[in-house]
């Protein structure tokens, strides 16, 4: 028997990503809960830092930067990071991993469908963020290619960390909740997602370094206030890695454990 020629084999993976992405967003438009938090959560948060900013005259030209923050930090954190850790416990619980291990699906195939619903999640909550932010006063002044390329990374990177997580701490739908949050709090605080960085003493500003919160808030930022890829390269440099990284990750994770579930 022949082997598959290497071009039928990237188009029967691209086939399969996007049946799964088609899939898992089918499954999203029907849990209008989640839609509606995904949605309301940082519009809320948006409205609140609007209130804090623009009464203040001495702050309000910061609102630019708040919606860059509220998206990475709160609205792109929740959903596809704890999204995707939740995907993969309702996977589990309906027994679909068992079936994908009795069908043809490439495992890449499936990671990359996750991938690609996340990105479509995100691409609704950057529109809603943003359209609120416009109507509010607060504007984008830098490169929209720049700020594209900056959530895609940070799409990546929070699925690569959801599926660890899922696939190595999330047995149950009760255990969604504890590393989405013990991860969650730290990063969000550490990564400027509430309050300037400028306030953190010098010892927690060196370890906010090392969170790709803090990065992905920071790239955003910069990137809405004006400045060019070329000044933001050390940040985007870092996100790559890292988004790289979560991804190798996520796939070994994800690999170990349909290995498991196929021991069970």
């Amino acid at each position: 028997m022949k082997p598959a020629a290497p071009g039928s084999t990237l188009t029967e993976i691209m086939s399969q990503t996007w049946a799964i992405s088609a899939r898992i967003v089918r499954e999203y438009s029907r849990q209008r809960r989640n839609l509606i938090f995904w949605a309301v959560f940082p519009a809320l948060m948006l409205l609140l830092f609007a209130s804090i900013y623009l009464n203040n005259a001495g702050t309000a030209s910061s609102f630019d930067n708040t919606p860059a923050g509220i998206l990475i930090g709160a609205a792109l954190f929740f959903s596809c990071l704890g999204g995707t850790v939740s995907l993969i416990v309702t996977e589990r619980e309906r027994r679909t991993l068992r079936r994908l291990l009795v069908s043809p699906l490439h495992p890449a195939a499936y990671f990359l469908g996750v991938t690609l619903a996340c990105c479509a999640v995100a691409a609704a909550q950057t529109f809603v963020v943003y359209l609120i932010a416009w109507l509010i006063g607060a504007r984008f002044h830098g490169s929209i290619a720049l700020g594209v390329a900056i959530i895609a990374l940070s799409v990546c990177a929070y699925v690569g960390l959801g599926f660890f997580f899922g696939a190595r701490f999330a047995k149950r739908a009760e255990d969604v909740n504890g590393p989405v949050a013990a991860l969650g709090v730290p990063l969000l605080v550490l990564g400027g997602t509430f309050f300037p960085i400028t306030l953190l003493p010098a010892f927690l500003l060196k370890l906010a370094f090392l969170d790709p919160v803090f990065h992905m808030n920071q790239a955003l930022k910069r990137a809405t206030a004006g400045e060019t890829w070329w000044n933001l390269r050390a940040s985007l440099l870092f996100l790559l890695a890292f988004a790289a990284l979560s991804i190798l990750i996520g796939i070994a994770s994800y690999r170990q454990m349909l290995t498991e579930e196929k021991r069970a």
